[in-house]
């Protein structure tokens, strides 16, 4: 038996829950706002959830029509319907350098409460102003996992990194002047941070961090 249904124009992985613990996530760009209600719906059925990324207001509108309930959220672009399977142990800690950098901060905490963390949001605590950070870094030491999300030269999360014992998940931004280059700046820079134990995702990928921190704290729960 297959683990997906073909629709044409999509073919649903309606078996990824059970493979991975979650359901498919439909990424919004490029798709009309036809499809995306359809293929919610047929999560939805499926699943009783469904997340989207990257959507329109539009596509939202459409998908409230049919579930009233569903949640949609302009900052981080999101909509999200249902709850999590179960709640996960510990906290996710989200961090960003800078308040342009929130809407993929929100992208990857919308992202990880849907998977079902716990979210600690702590905003503009970037290095410009450390004070700021390491007025919070007590509260940040009691998370189970921290996701820094910033642009220019991303060093805030090489500082979080040597100030936690906890997985650290990077997530440049595209935010910065011109020799940020949309953001490859800040990548290479995490990518080289001297701080151990960071990851880094694609540059904007608040879900990709998101779907990651929910992941750890999912083995986590396996495991006891």
């Amino acid at each position: 038996m297959n683990g997906f249904e073909d629709h044409g124009f999509v073919k649903l992985d309606i078996g990824r829950e059970e493979r991975t613990g979650h359901p498919e996530v439909v990424f919004g760009p490029g798709k009309t706002v036809d499809q995306v209600e359809a293929i919610f719906s047929r999560l939805v059925e499926v699943h009783g959830r469904a997340l989207v990324t990257r959507a329109t207001a539009e596509m939202a509108d459409r998908v409230r029509m049919r579930y009233p309930e569903a949640l949609y959220d302009e900052q981080s672009r999101l909509i999200r319907f249902g709850q999590p399977s179960r709640m996960l142990p510990g906290i996710v800690a989200v961090l960003t350098g800078g308040t342009s950098d929130i809407p993929v901060a929100e992208e990857a905490a919308g992202t990880a409460e849907w998977m079902g963390c716990e979210i600690d949001r702590i905003y503009d605590v970037g290095v410009a102003g450390i004070d700021r950070l390491l007025m919070n870094k007590e509260r940040i030491r009691e998370a189970s996992v921290v996701i820094g999300v910033a642009g220019m030269e991303g060093a805030l999360v090489s500082v979080v990194g040597g100030l936690v014992r906890r997985p650290v998940i990077a997530v440049p931004t595209s935010v910065g002047y011109g020799a940020n280059l949309q953001g490859i700046t800040t990548l290479l820079a995490m990518m080289t941070s001297c701080a151990a134990g960071i990851t880094v995702v694609n540059i904007d990928n608040g879900f990709g961090a998101g779907y990651q921190a929910a992941m750890i704290l999912q083995l986590v729960a396996e495991a006891n």
